[in-house]
């Protein structure tokens, strides 16, 4: 099965299981998509995630969600860069999510890495998405 946006599906599906309150997700590996999770866990949108493999034993990655007083901490997910529209910027044109309180994923030369932390490093990229 060919999927056109990995990253926005993944991102689909942990809003996904975390409108039906599940405890975990679980969505097919890759290094990008761990690259992303390692950000959404450093900024606390996530408890963690850890490799596992499905039952035809392809690796997949379990996705542990995170909640507060019952409710997903991810309130709102946007893709910015899409496979036919990517968008790129430098350090001083970063957007800002909701006046400072969202973070946005940034793929730069130096990794991926959130917007606060592209924003001392001085290193614009690709916008990957927001997350409130």
């Amino acid at each position: 099965m060919s999927m056109t946006d990995p990253i926005a599906n993944m991102l689909a599906a942990i809003k996904n299981a975390q409108s039906a309150l599940k405890p975990y997700t679980i969505i097919p590996a890759s290094k990008a998509r761990k690259a992303v999770l390692q950000v959404l866990r450093d900024e606390g949108y996530i408890n963690g995630y850890s490799d596992a493999k499905n039952e035809d034993g392809h690796p997949v990655i379990k996705v542990d969600l995170k909640y507060f007083e019952g409710k997903g901490v991810i309130n709102k997910v946007q893709k910015i860069s899409t496979p036919g529209r990517r968008v790129y910027a430098s350090v001083s044109k970063f957007p800002k999510v909701y006046n400072g309180l969202g973070i946005i994923v940034v793929s730069t030369s130096k990794g991926v890495m959130s917007d606060f932390e592209a924003r001392q490093q001085k290193v614009g990229g690709e916008l990957l998405c927001s997350v409130f």
